[in-house]
């Protein structure tokens, strides 16, 4: 607009030659102030555009940010939403809760009272038993210790009836391969003595070699008081053929032959009678078959049963 009124005053310069100087002058200095001012003016204008293009960019970094601010908004809001709704389940959940819990709580108070019951029970059996067993473990030593002395009883008596039959072997000696066995078996001493070391047939009178050996045997009694002695009498099977009326039968004749030889035994002064028992088998305990002659004189015996006095170690075993 500017250049182009001072195109015109140039114009209308030109084309009246009849323009005073003065006129001129004036024109000229205005159309050069108009120059100035349109420099000015394009100026402003190149800077405005710089601001114009400036904020242009701030309004498009602007609006990015606010879309994304507007993003996270409705991301918050959803987000809210869902917190809301949770949280109102909480709470009712809370309530639920607090409402079962005062009925739980009563109930497991019950509970717990029972089970400290219970435990105040058991403890009290736990003592019970554990008195019971302090005594079962006092009787148990009390036992064994018993045990033991029984067990050194035992074994004193097995050495000392090792002892006396090898007392009665030492003693015994001049009628060996005579009919004559000393032997120790089930803690008992045996002497056993042939009927030809001792009686003639159907005889229960004891010949002279026979009572040597008896006497000797008791020696060795009278010497060990504190042993018990059963003296069996056994015959082979075949029937009794002596004089009638004096013998019934074989059991008859062993039992006789047995009273026999207690009674030499007894004879000696130091052998304790309440010791001596006289039994008669017959032929019912043979030691061989009797179908052989050397069968039935293995059977045809007298058996001296020597046993330890057994009272004390029975007492102890009834105490146990």
């Amino acid at each position: 607009m500017i250049k182009k009124a001072a195109m015109g005053f140039a114009v209308l310069a030109l084309t009246t030659s009849c323009v005073s100087k003065k006129v001129y002058n004036e024109l000229e200095t205005k159309f050069a102030d108009l120059k100035k001012e349109n420099r000015h003016i394009a100026d402003q204008n190149d800077s405005i555009s710089k601001v114009k293009n400036q904020l242009n960019l701030d309004h498009i970094a602007l609006k990015s940010d606010y879309d994304k601010l507007k993003a996270e908004r409705d991301k918050l809001a959803v987000d809210y939403a869902a917190s809301s709704k949770n949280l109102k389940t909480l709470q009712e959940s809370y309530k639920a809760l607090e409402k079962n819990s005062d009925e739980s709580l009563q109930a497991n108070m019950a509970k717990n009272r029972e089970l400290l019951a219970q435990l105040e029970s058991k403890e009290k059996a736990l003592a019970a038993e554990k008195d019971r067993l302090n005594k079962l473990n006092a009787d148990l030593k009390e036992r064994s210790n018993r045990v033991n002395e029984l067990e050194s009883m035992i074994a004193a008596k097995e050495a000392s009836m090792k002892k006396l039959k090898e007392t009665l072997s030492k003693s015994l000696k001049a009628f060996e391969g005579k009919g004559l066995t000393v032997q120790q078996k089930d803690g008992k001493v045996y002497v056993s003595m042939e009927n030809k070391l001792l009686f003639e047939s159907g005889s229960w009178a004891v010949g002279s070699e026979g009572k040597k050996a008896v006497v000797a045997v008791g020696k060795v009694l009278g010497d060990n008081p504190e042993i018990s002695v059963l003296i069996e009498g056994h015959t082979d099977n075949d029937k009794f053929a002596g004089a009638m009326g004096q013998i019934e039968n074989n059991w008859d004749l062993s039992t006789k032959r047995a009273t026999a030889i207690v009674n030499i035994l007894s004879e000696n002064k130091s052998v304790k009678k309440d010791n001596l028992t006289a039994a008669g088998r017959g032929e019912f305990a043979p030691l061989m078959t009797n179908d052989t002659p050397e069968g039935k004189a293995k059977n045809r015996r007298i058996e001296i049963i020597l046993t330890p006095k057994l009272d004390e170690i029975s007492k102890m075993l009834n105490d146990i």
